[in-house]
């Protein structure tokens, strides 16, 4: 009898899990990042992707669903913030989601090889690469490459603008800094313009919140 009860439990999990599958190729790209968030801050992620069968699948070729351009802070794993696994999304980590040629470069090779449909830039609340921007001043006086990275911020015109207006605060340059990174994509040439002219790509801006685990999109970016 316990053998037999065993043996259901297990073939109802393999069914439940089958659901979840099906019910998750419905959804659009977006929509996976949202539920697999709303999994994570429920504390009832399900750690999908990640077994040795999954990664010799993958020797095959991958095929992510989403890129997520986000901060190299060890407080912000993409995969883990979203409930995904190997192979799910291309990630893009650099302090304060900066990007130059370099990722650009890795964007557009995503976007144009690996067909993924979706860009998300997400900042994160309490970023310390906005805080050292913001309490340098202008006058960042030690000679290490964490210089470039401030420059990189200052020059965006979205965080001029704050700074023109007496605006500048933690929250006001972290949204300032996402815009920046949405409209940089959106308008970064041959590759991602034409992808987003012509609706073959989404760009979609976002923030992280550290304490609570929860991602707000900005569906306003969105196509």
């Amino acid at each position: 009898m316990k053998k037999r009860l065993l043996c259901l439990l297990f073939i109802s999990s393999i069914f439940a899990f089958g659901q979840t599958k099906t019910a998750d190729d419905s959804l659009t790209p977006l929509q996976k990042l949202e539920e697999g968030n709303n999994r994570f801050t429920a504390g009832k992620p399900v750690h999908p992707d990640e077994t040795l069968e999954r990664l010799r699948e993958l020797k095959k070729g991958q095929h992510p669903f989403a890129i997520v351009v986000s901060c190299s802070d060890s407080r912000v794993p993409a995969e883990l913030v979203f409930d995904q696994g190997l192979g799910d999304i291309f990630s893009i980590r650099t302090a304060g989601n900066v990007m130059g040629d370099y990722e650009l470069g890795s964007i557009e090779y995503a976007v144009e090889h690996l067909d993924c449909k979706l860009i998300v830039v997400m900042g994160h609340k309490d970023c310390g690469a906005i805080k050292a921007f913001i309490n340098s001043k202008g006058h960042y006086e030690h000679s290490d490459h964490i210089k470039k990275i401030i420059e990189y911020i200052e020059s965006e015109n979205e965080e001029k603008k704050l700074a023109n207006n007496h605006e500048l605060s933690i929250d006001k340059a972290i949204d300032a800094n996402i815009e920046h990174g949405v409209l940089f994509l959106k308008t970064a040439e041959p590759i991602l313009k034409e992808f987003y002219d012509t609706k073959k790509v989404e760009i979609v801006g976002a923030i992280y919140d550290i304490e609570t685990g929860k991602v707000t999109f900005d569906k306003n970016t969105k196509i």
